[in-house]
């Protein structure tokens, strides 16, 4: 039984990370908490600013966002049935990252899904500050699912990498999981900015993820002389990846690819879901 988080706003962004993390585990038993956080709001204060009650506004907003609810429960009604399929709701007020850290803990979360919105990839004005938080301040695997990703079976999943710290058994059963899951190629692609050898440390880590993923399609490519962001653009496009994988433990690295891309618009932001997963 696998235990997957959903926050949704309600938003046909959230809708698609819905429908696409239902289509990934169709062949999973799974349980589905969905949960939508209503922020807690600071009202400027002025003459003509009516006073509302804290607990009645809290009490309003929770009773409509649960009619909300209802309705998403709904149009998942629509879909077609899968008996290895269970959702349950909850609906809250307060702090969004806070709550999805308790959610986590008290229903041992083991996935977290959440859709992305924007051209500019995950920064915090194009896809919100939650998604950033939950993949840098949440220990539990991030799929985030980009407003204009649709599923389909990932034939090949890239996996970027410096070689610079090592990853343990608990990350890398997370990723042969995923290639196993639907017999996926894994792509591990290292980016350097001069033809340069691998150091000790480098070649040591290498070694360990050829070892641990025998037995699976993998293969190990190297781009040299371009900005991070802008070669893993290239290898998505290359590979026509249909997913990418991470790992949290190294946050500069995946700040380069995710949060700070060097160009305007980086296509791989809006169309292929990334993995984040933590040790």
């Amino acid at each position: 039984m696998k235990n997957i988080l959903i926050p949704t706003d309600f938003s046909e962004n959230a809708w698609n990370a819905i429908t696409y993390g239902i289509s990934f585990y169709e062949k999973t038993q799974c349980i589905f908490y969905l949960v939508n956080v209503h922020p807690v709001t600071a009202h400027s204060g002025g003459e003509a600013t009516m006073f509302v009650a804290p607990e009645i506004l809290e009490e309003s907003i929770l009773s409509e966002n649960k009619e909300k609810m209802n309705k998403l429960l709904q149009r998942i009604e629509r879909l077609p049935v899968n008996p290895k399929h269970t959702f349950q709701t909850e609906v809250l007020y307060g702090f969004f990252t806070d709550y999805i850290k308790e959610e986590v803990k008290s229903k041992d979360i083991g996935l977290i899904i959440m859709g992305t919105k924007g051209a500019t990839g995950l920064k915090a004005i194009s896809m919100g500050s939650n998604t950033g938080n939950v993949i840098t301040k949440v220990p539990c695997a991030v799929l985030a699912v980009p407003e204009n990703a649709v599923f389909s079976r990932p034939k090949e999943v890239g996996f970027p990498t410096d070689y610079i710290l090592g990853y343990g058994t608990k990350v890398m059963e997370n990723i042969k999981e995923l290639v196993m899951l639907y017999k996926s190629a894994l792509r591990v692609l290292y980016v350097t900015s001069k033809d340069v050898n691998l150091t000790r440390t480098q070649i040591t880590n290498q070694e360990f993820l050829k070892e641990y993923l025998s037995g699976t399609e993998c293969s190990f490519h190297t781009l040299t002389g371009k900005k991070l962001d802008v070669a893993v653009q290239h290898f998505v496009e290359s590979r026509e990846l249909d997913m990418i994988v991470m790992v949290a433990k190294n946050l500069n690295f995946i700040e380069r690819i995710l949060f700070r891309p060097t160009v305007e618009k980086i296509s791989y932001h809006t169309t292929v879901p990334f993995l984040v997963v933590h040790e």
